[in-house]
């Protein structure tokens, strides 16, 4: 079973929460028709063979990017720059842009993601009165989706196959919660931690080029190539 179909088969069959405190929702874009299309397309494209890859996550999944794709970080945009068919719409997210930035500057995505899983700590969408909604920003929350955050990071290192050398944690506060994962579970060696993209195309657009060049630079490091 390839690295594509171990993945495909762990996010489609990712479970639903029960009922979340601070009336948060959860919603899988792995059990809605399009976006579940759409990524299982991009993973047999580009998560194909077994090599194992370094694991790139952010926090949880927003609804106009991953929740409409299926990809973590991309938009419409990104997809046609990929080769995927969609009728997404054709308005850019900022996280999506970045992230493309930084996947054409490592050569394309055939190379970037024979090299890297992109994802999430927890990898489905969360909204509250229909606006994203981060897992952290609310410690019941968080210890609601704790034990399967657990589960979600060991399953990724021992069934999809990512490596334990190193991973990437985009988001400062982002890294906080990964580091406590990875002190209790002892997963990844280490953790390089990056500005989460939408920080960076919010506060600093205009050092763009700068910013794709030192990700390019520290995912090297994650992945032994520097």
């Amino acid at each position: 079973m390839s690295f594509a179909n171990r993945l495909t088969h762990l996010l489609h069959d990712f479970p639903l929460p029960p009922l979340l405190p601070e009336a948060v929702t959860a919603h899988s874009p792995y059990q809605e028709p399009g976006p579940q299309g759409l990524f299982t397309e991009f993973a047999r494209r580009y998560y194909g063979g077994n090599q194992p890859r370094v694991a790139v996550l952010g926090i949880n999944p927003g609804r106009l990017g991953n929740g409409r794709t299926g990809v973590a970080f991309t938009d419409g945009p990104a997809l046609t720059a990929w080769g995927l068919a969609h009728e997404l719409p054709t308005r850019r997210e900022p996280s999506s842009e970045f992230m493309q930035a930084v996947v054409e500057a490592w050569g394309g995505p055939g190379p970037f993601y024979q090299q890297f899983y992109v994802g999430s700590l927890y990898p489905l969408v969360l909204l509250r009165d229909g606006r994203n909604y981060n897992f952290y920003d609310s410690p019941a929350v968080t210890a609601a989706l704790w034990p399967t955050m657990q589960a979600h990071l060991q399953q990724l290192v021992t069934e999809v196959g990512v490596v334990r050398q190193a991973a990437v944690c985009l988001g400062r506060r982002n890294a906080r919660f990964f580091q406590r994962l990875n002190d209790e579970l002892g997963l990844f060696e280490q953790i390089y931690v990056l500005d989460h993209p939408r920080y960076l195309m919010q506060y600093q657009r205009r050092r763009l080029p700068e910013n794709v060049a030192h990700y390019v630079e520290v995912l090297a490091q994650a992945a032994g190539l520097a």
